[in-house]
């Protein structure tokens, strides 16, 4: 009795089913082609290829910005009118969204290692469209409404390229496998020519990028400045409630070099803190005064501004996540701050640290409006404070406050040469950190004056700063940043210059590497020729491979009238080591009419007959 077998027989193979189904939806076996992949699904591949690098971009800008989080926030607060944290959100969302396009191009160059064609299904290509139109449109918002925010992505270079470099230096040696791969498999020059053309630009450019790297943090140790001093913006409001008592006694306790402060003149005319143009953000005006809330803060008499709680929003929206953190006194004590007269602030840091003053402009129907600086220099000569010790930033009536209180340090807010600065006046800069350049730093502590930037919260960024020999930072996180006690990195220019050339040479000997052993191990494949080719012969081959094999099997000879010499692929019925089906070719003659049915053939493993039905079956 004959024993009847199937003609093929194929091993599962879970992860070319999970490859294909999860960026195709093609699970089954008869669903997945070694095909060419069509134009259309080029496309797609193009466009996800696209999509992975503006993500990546997107995704960069929105992680090195959490410096600025809560800025941005407050900057949104001004133009929708409501307090909401926006950053983690987008942050997430964003994290979802590259993760998301990075596992389909993961997939995607997969299937052109193994072969496969690629076929995006329909519910991915909707997918990576809305992650594309959603990046690009909150992109160009933050473009157009926070422009100078994207300075922080060339600053942050200055702190990661060195270590990016590297990154993409070996996610581009690791893709040469895949390169070499399809180099070895074209069979055209010029199709081979044109890939490792533009493989060889891109390497060649990441191997050259070092000389377009400049870090002030590139440099000897012993040109290390002095550690910048830090300033508590608004007190230590990571700690407690902005512009509060409670907040600027955290930063004198946070031994802090100084503290800043926004002053605002009540409209009885009592100085006081307060950043905002409303009390709404930091106060719980709505509750007391619902139809005063948006009137503007020095327009509120010193009894009604007493009757207001300044604390009770810092635990509710929480800007900086912190309060989770303070322990049951501080939390307490948070929760029934009031707004903070300048003099109670002054007497707090008087003999402890420096001050850096800012105003809110009045109003010109306030009745104070003409006034307002002669009664706040009278408040602060009359606390005790050393004149040394108070920077003064407001631009307006610098003469009066200099005859008044010669020993201010003049401080200006607007970027000004150093010529300029000293005709003015003026000893000290206090800008963002996004409006000077580190040969702005340098000429101006060559003209000896100073450099205050704000805001720094983040530790990589002080550290730039440190490098550049800034000589102060105003931080929302003192208590951070002064356990910082070096920068994050600091490198010679020779240990980086060995770095790089190290990792370069190592890249290009991996990448020829590659390329031979690729070269060796599928390039030898238009050597065949059918007599090459026996029944018995087993050959590991890709699909294009073995598509070469049937057209020479099929076109290498007929002979005989009436009788048919069939040509058929035979598979063994046996599984295979590894989970992949060895591929056997077979050329078999035999006598048919077409009337008695067909052949049989052997399986090549066990020797097994089965009824030849394939239906590639050709007869010639």
């Amino acid at each position: 009795m004959v024993k009847h077998q199937p003609l093929q027989y194929y091993e599962p193979q879970l992860c070319l089913s999970c490859l294909t189904g999860i960026y195709g939806c093609r699970w089954k076996r008869y669903q997945r082609s070694h095909d060419d992949t069509t134009k259309w699904e080029r496309l797609w591949f193009l466009i996800l290829t696209l999509s992975f690098f503006l993500t990546l971009v997107w995704f960069y800008f929105w992680w090195e910005v959490r410096n600025d989080y809560n800025e941005i926030n407050w900057f949104l607060y001004n133009r929708m009118g409501y307090w909401s944290d926006w950053s983690i959100p987008i942050l997430v969302t964003t994290a979802a969204g590259f993760t998301y396009i990075t596992v389909l191009l993961i997939l995607a160059l997969c299937h052109i290692a193994v072969g496969q064609q690629m076929n995006l299904h329909w519910l991915h290509k909707i997918g990576l469209m809305t992650t594309l139109i959603t990046t690009v449109v909150t992109m160009s918002s933050i473009a157009q409404l926070w422009d100078d925010e994207w300075e922080m992505v060339f600053i942050s270079l200055q702190a990661t390229a060195p270590f990016l470099h590297i990154g993409a230096l070996a996610a581009v040696t690791a893709l040469s496998w895949l390169i070499a791969g399809q180099f070895a498999r074209t069979e055209k020059a010029t199709s081979q020519m044109l890939m490792f053309t533009a493989y060889l630009a891109v390497v060649v450019a990441l191997y050259l990028v070092p000389l377009t790297i400049s870090s002030p943090c590139i440099m000897e140790k012993k040109a290390l400045g002095p550690k910048p001093a830090i300033i508590g913006h608004r007190g230590a409001p990571m700690l407690a409630p902005e512009n509060t008592l409670m907040s600027f006694q955290k930063a004198v306790e946070q031994k802090t070099y100084g503290v800043q402060a926004d002053v605002v003149l009540s409209y009885d005319g009592v100085p006081f803190l307060m950043h905002d143009k409303t009390l709404r953000r930091t106060t719980n005006v709505e509750e007391v005064f619902p139809e005063r809330a948006y009137e503007l803060a020095s327009m509120f008499n010193w009894t009604d501004l007493e009757k207001l709680n300044a604390g009770e929003w810092f635990l509710q929206n929480d800007p900086f996540w912190t309060a989770g953190s303070l322990s049951r006194s501080d939390y307490l004590e948070a929760a029934n701050q009031s707004v903070c007269k300048l003099a109670d602030m002054l007497e707090v840091i008087k003999d402890n640290t420096s001050l850096i003053l800012n105003f809110r402009d009045l109003p010109p129907a306030h009745p104070y409006y003409s006034t307002y600086i002669n009664i706040t220099l009278k408040t602060i000569l009359a606390s005790g404070i050393r004149q040394q010790a108070v920077m003064w930033l407001p631009d307006a009536e610098r003469q009066l406050v200099r005859q008044i209180a010669p020993g201010f340090q003049q401080t200006s807010g607007l970027k000004l040469d150093a010529e300029r600065m000293r005709e003015k006046g003026i000893v000290r800069l206090n800008l963002r950190y996004t409006k000077v350049t580190n040969e702005d730093v340098r000429d101006y502590t060559t003209a000896n004056l100073s450099v205050n930037l704000y805001t720094v919260n983040e530790p990589w960024l002080y550290s730039i700063l440190w490098c550049t020999g800034v000589q102060s930072v105003t931080s929302d996180s003192s208590h951070v940043l002064r356990k910082v006690p070096f920068p994050i990195w600091l490198m010679p220019p020779d240990e980086y210059r060995l770095i790089w050339i190290t990792s370069d040479l190592i890249s290009f000997i991996i990448i020829v590497g590659v390329f031979i052993f690729q070269k060796w191990r599928l390039g030898s494949i238009r050597t065949y020729n059918p007599e090459q080719i026996m029944l018995s012969a087993a050959v590991r081959r890709s699909s294009r491979d073995v598509k070469i094999m049937k057209e020479k099997l099929i076109f290498s000879g007929m002979n005989g009238a009436g009788r048919s010499k069939l040509f058929a692929p035979s598979y063994s019925c046996h599984p295979t080591v590894g989970g992949e089906m060895f591929f056997y070719m077979g050329v078999i003659s035999h006598s048919w009419d077409g009337a008695a049915g067909p052949p049989q053939l052997p399986c090549i493993a066990c020797g097994t007959w089965s009824w030849l039905t394939h239906p590639k079956m050709v007869q010639a």
